[in-house]
């Protein structure tokens, strides 16, 4: 889930403990002191191993752990303190994890006829985890529902409404998941092709976690069918903000990104045709700044960062960033990373990955140790 507060220096200190942190290299341990903020993004290292790392806002790796397999999207729950990460499309697996390293991760696989497409959330209270899923052979988007307290096992699923879910993200009440469906069906033995281009079908849906029922869809008009709606974010008034990428004709300039509340028509930023052009068609990743009230985009295709008011939409700041991978709200603004290693100012030799989370602090009602020894029982 996407949160609001920063997780400060000393709030994961207290939630790593001493003696982890005494286990820290000099120079690591030095750069979590000087932080601010503390974030996690998947990457590839030199060998071509993929993994996941805890970070500082100034792009320090503070702690590593391996993957099964290159990660997409990742969430963070501070009301349970465990993030996930999950499998790149068409993936299987998904990795719960604590982000100070202090107890052995948990790998899930999604079941038999589905696959992951690369996001989730927690729900509030941080004890079930929500996945989008391909059911492939019905051709129709799933959202599984996976227990914390039954070992991240699946437990339920329901529709997204849609085809080709991606990104969602779940709102303030801690009942309405906001998800974006791409429109665009694929299937895991074609790989990541995708089958439908010329009759696409990208939408946009609000879900009852508890019930599963549809409480609101927002099909795109026809002739933005080929506009896929990839990922999503939600404002400090509860405004869903979304990215696209689009699968039309290179030379067009579609809307790439837009926003609606619940009750209201989807809404298409007018942005300048310089930054239209920039990002290339293809949003690669979205943040809200809450508390700053800003909105944050990066394009890989088109080397690109770009930081909107969220209340005019007017472009604040344009940046080049070759690569551009992921964003995420920080102290300043934004933290962007990229495929080239830079995260902020800094580098590294890693490849990041296209979406960064940042970690939140929340009260828990368990310790990681405890949910993830639960999980594993």
């Amino acid at each position: 889930m996407k949160t609001n507060n920063l997780i400060d220096r000393r709030s994961f200190v207290k939630m790593a403990g001493a003696a982890w942190v005494a286990t820290l290299a000099p120079r690591v341990a030095f750069a979590l002191e000087r932080a601010d903020a503390v974030f996690a993004s998947g990457f590839m290292a030199p060998d071509g191993s993929y993994g996941v790392a805890t970070l500082t806002e100034e792009g320090e790796i503070v702690e590593r752990s391996l993957l099964p397999a290159r990660a997409h999207g990742m969430a963070f729950s501070p009301a349970c303190r465990l993030a996930v990460a999950f499998a790149r499309r068409p993936g299987t697996y998904a990795m719960i994890f604590s982000p100070d390293g202090t107890a052995e991760p948990v790998v899930i696989t999604s079941a038999e006829g589905r696959h992951f497409f690369g996001h989730g959330c927690f729900s509030a209270d941080g004890r079930l985890l929500y996945a989008t899923e391909n059911d492939f052979s019905a051709n129709r988007g799933m959202i599984g529902i996976y227990g914390g307290r039954q070992g991240f096992t699946k437990i339920g699923e329901f529709p997204t409404y849609g085809i080709g879910p991606h990104d969602m993200t779940l709102a303030a009440d801690g009942r309405t998941l906001a998800i974006a469906n791409g429109g665009i069906e694929t299937h895991p033995d074609f790989g990541r092709t995708k089958l439908n281009l010329d009759y696409m079908e990208p939408s946009l849906t609000l879900v009852d976690a508890a019930t599963g029922a549809l409480i609101e869809k927002h099909a795109l008009p026809p002739s933005l069918n080929r506009l896929s709606t990839r990922h999503v974010d939600i404002g400090a008034d509860g405004r869903v903000w979304f990215a696209c990428q689009y699968e039309g004709a290179r030379n067009d300039l579609p809307p790439l990104v837009g926003h609606f509340a619940k009750g209201e028509d989807l809404r298409f930023v007018d942005l300048p045709e310089r930054t239209t052009a920039a990002l290339a068609n293809y949003v690669g990743a979205i943040a809200v700044n809450r508390r700053e009230g800003l909105v944050g985009l990066t394009s890989p295709k088109g080397g690109v960062a770009v930081t909107l008011d969220a209340k005019t939409g007017a472009v604040l700041a344009q940046e080049q960033v070759a690569d551009a991978a992921g964003v995420a709200a920080a102290s300043h603004a934004f933290a962007f990373s990229s495929y080239g290693g830079r995260f902020e100012k800094h580098r590294s030799p890693v490849a990041w990955d296209q979406h960064i989370v940042r970690l939140a602090e929340g009260q828990a009602d368990a310790s990681p140790e405890r949910a993830l020894r639960s999980s594993q029982r």
